[in-house]
């Protein structure tokens, strides 16, 4: 599996345990998950953009 698609699963997983309502502390970090994860990917597919899949 590529690294974008390991981070796509861990974005969707993580907007998944939005959904279930966390509480307010999980809901941050669940949060601040996700912008890390956005980040990556942002980095990570102006460069793949070329590559195979």
């Amino acid at each position: 599996m590529s690294t974008i698609a390991k981070l796509l699963a861990r974005k969707q997983a993580l907007m998944e345990r939005l959904e279930s309502d966390p509480g307010p502390n999980e809901r941050e970090e669940i949060e601040r998950l996700l912008a890390k994860v956005e980040t990556a990917l942002s980095l990570l597919q102006p460069g793949d953009a070329a590559a195979p899949s």
